[in-house]
Formats: structure tokens, sequence, C-alpha cells
């Protein structure tokens, strides 16, 4: 059972057993559930002295959440991608491959679009991170929120495909036997983004 399900089932068990709605408020304080979720949990229900609780309807409050993370992922996907280009051009004039690139062949308006798209998003994601740390540190109720865990879930899958992918192209190229500086520096640059944004986002996964 998810914690928002058990501390659900917690309040109407406790307020159908007759017990006081600000002694349950206490328990639950006292346990280390935030005041917005206690309170959130609370006000799902109403006294009409029938003997029961009765449920309040509640509203749909997961959109604000789905933009803030839909954005964030659109910002870190144009951050991560363009970083990435812009290093493989960067490399492939550093290290010339006399197997593949008898010339460097990489353009300049190419690396002016990775380096305007970089300076644009990344501002962006830093903006949207920072917006969600806010609202982690004012209710850390929101830490448990289902979009930051499937966002969270999400953004590592993808990065552990691309370190798998890494991998994969290692063994590959010792496979063939063809391994040149290139292509290290190129598969330690995948490693290294893959790395940076699994330990970015390793606490979006956490319950609490």
């Amino acid at each position: 059972m998810k914690p928002a399900d058990q501390l659900d089932a917690f309040v109407e068990a406790g307020l159908r057993a007759g017990h006081d709605p600000d002694a349950l408020r206490g328990a639950l304080l006292a346990e280390g559930w935030s005041p917005a979720e206690v309170a959130g949990a609370l006000g799902k229900w109403a006294d009409h002295g029938l003997g029961v609780p009765v449920p309040r309807p509640q509203a749909k409050a997961a959109g604000q959440d789905a933009v803030l993370y839909a954005l964030m992922f659109v910002a870190l996907l144009i951050v991560t991608y363009n970083l990435g280009d812009l290093g493989f051009e960067l490399i492939e004039a550093w290290l010339p491959d006399p197997l593949h690139d008898p010339y460097y062949a990489g353009t300049t308006a190419s690396m002016r679009w990775s380096i305007a798209l970089l300076i644009v998003a990344l501002p962006v994601f830093l903006w949207l991170d920072r917006r969600a740390a806010r609202a982690v540190a004012s209710d850390p109720g929101a830490r448990r929120a289902p979009m930051r865990h499937r966002f969270g879930a999400f953004t590592m899958f993808l990065s552990m495909l691309a370190l798998l992918g890494a991998a994969v192209a290692v063994v590959y190229a010792g496979l063939t036997g063809v391994i040149t500086a290139q292509f290290l520096a190129k598969v330690g640059l995948v490693v290294v983004i893959a790395a940076l944004v699994i330990a970015w986002f390793r606490d979006f996964l956490a319950e609490g």
C-alpha cells in the first residue's frame, strides 16, 4: 500500500472509531507525517452528526506537478543531448580519428546551435529544478508525489539505457579490434553525462 493510501486508511478508521481529529493529527505529526499531508487527509472527511465521517469530493491537484516535471524533462533532454553533441564535435576536432575522419568534418553552425540551445535550456532547467526543490522544502510530503516519482524513474531508466549502450559499444569495439582515443573519449563523455543525471535525480525516487 502506498504511503498516501495508508494515511487515508488510518484517518478513515480513526474517525469511524470516534477519535477526535486533533488527536489523530497529533499522532500522525508525531510519526513524521508532514502538516500538509495530515491536513489533506483529514480534510477529505466531514462530520454531519451521522456517527460516521462523510467523504468530501476531492479535486485533482496533479496538473501543476505534471506541467513542472514535463517541462523539466524536456529541458533536461535538450541540455543532455546538446551537451553530448557539442562534446562530440569538440572531441572530433581535438582527437581526429585517422580511420574514419581524414579531416575534421564538423561545422561551426552545428556547434553554435548546441551552444545557443544550452544557453537557453540550462537556466530554464535549473530554475525548474529549484522550484521543485522549494516545493519539497516547504512541504516534505511533496517528495512522495506520484509525478515526481514517475519523472525520476523515467530519467533513471533513460540514463541506464545510455550506460548500457556505452557498454555495448565498448564490447563491440573490442571485438572488432578498433578502439581509438576519439572513441574512448566519446564513450567517456556519455558515461559522465549519464552518471551526472543519475546522481542529480536519485533523490526523486525517495519515499520520504
